[in-house]
């Protein structure tokens, strides 16, 4: 048992992109390593990432990370990184055809979901996913602030009853 809580402790979330699960409907979950220089992982311990605009794709039979920007490290010293390159994902052969199969049916992409540590390790959690239309995102929206007051009707009936 005592492994099991020193593994959920290890995942230690670094940032989350909040707005893709707004703006996307996430099919399915991949987790991800990612090829980092040393200036990277420092700013990344520090929450310096925004995913505003980053996806993943696809190229030579080989995962990118596009579009993710990961502030230079403040005491880095001329050999820091540049903040939006392109970074390497780190996926098994077998991942990268089944998600680039996926990814060629129209509407679908790979969105990064959230960027963690686990065992020292950075990761990124892809979502692939179908972009959703308006009245989707709106309808959502609904869906959620009538199980938000389904919730609390519930807590006050059980209130009640003790």
């Amino acid at each position: 048992m005592p492994s099991q809580a020193r593994e959920a402790s290890s995942d230690r979330p670094v940032a989350t992109n909040r707005r893709a699960r707004h703006e996307y409907e996430i099919l399915e979950t991949v987790e991800a390593g990612l090829v980092l220089r040393g200036t990277e992982v420092k700013s990344l311990r520090a929450g310096l990432v925004n995913f505003k605009d980053s996806y993943a794709s696809v190229r030579n039979g080989e995962g990118w990370l596009l579009g993710c920007h990961i502030s230079p490290y403040s005491h880095g010293t001329d050999a820091n990184h540049v903040p939006e390159r392109d970074r390497k994902l780190l996926l098994h052969k077998r991942e990268i055809s089944r998600l680039s199969g996926k990814i060629s049916e129209r509407g679908l992409t790979l969105v990064p979901l959230r960027l963690y540590f686990k065992d020292g390790r950075a990761k990124v959690e892809l979502g692939l996913a179908r972009g959703r239309k308006l009245h989707d995102k709106r309808s959502a929206l609904r869906e959620r602030e009538v199980r938000r007051e389904m919730d609390k009707t519930a807590r006050a009936a059980r209130r009640g009853a003790w």
